[in-house]
């Protein structure tokens, strides 16, 4: 991990703000992506025939599946200090989306990307920065993951 203490400490400061909120904001996320990037909607079958926002963000399965992506995200925060803890999480979770799911990894860096909006929109760029480095951890190591398992 090539965080420093002092970035650690400010990327989960950033991080505690969003996820205060995580079933709104990670709900957010996915309708955004959904909407944005129409294909990424294939991958999840019973989502599929909602077609506007308003019908996703109202969906307990958007919401369940948005909160379940932000406890993800946090549970990697928390554990950005240690490298073997870390990757204790990402490294399940990156086989599976690549092996059973069978999720184009492309996924992971535009769920990134839209989180790192939306922390701006909602507490200004200085929190869209601390948080950067830790999409960046989480995609390369995600992208290697995919790697290994032949994609």
């Amino acid at each position: 991990m090539s965080l420093s203490e002092a970035e650690v400490q400010s990327a989960r400061g950033a991080w505690e703000k969003i996820y205060v909120d995580a079933e709104d904001n990670g709900t957010t996320v996915l309708v955004r992506m959904f909407t944005e990037h129409p294909d990424t909607k294939s991958y999840f079958t019973h989502f599929k025939g909602m077609d506007s926002a308003e019908e996703m963000t109202q969906s307990d399965q958007v919401r369940g599946h948005g909160k379940k992506v932000f406890s993800a995200i946090n549970n990697m925060v928390q554990h950005l200090d240690n490298s073997e803890a870390f990757l204790g999480i990402v490294t399940p979770l990156g086989k599976k989306h690549a092996t059973q799911l069978k999720i184009d990894p492309k996924n992971f860096r535009i769920i990134c990307d839209i989180i790192l909006q939306l922390m701006e929109e909602k507490f200004g760029g200085d929190c869209k920065a601390s948080f950067e480095k830790v999409t960046n951890e989480i995609c390369t190591h995600l992208n290697n993951i995919y790697k290994e398992e032949g994609w």
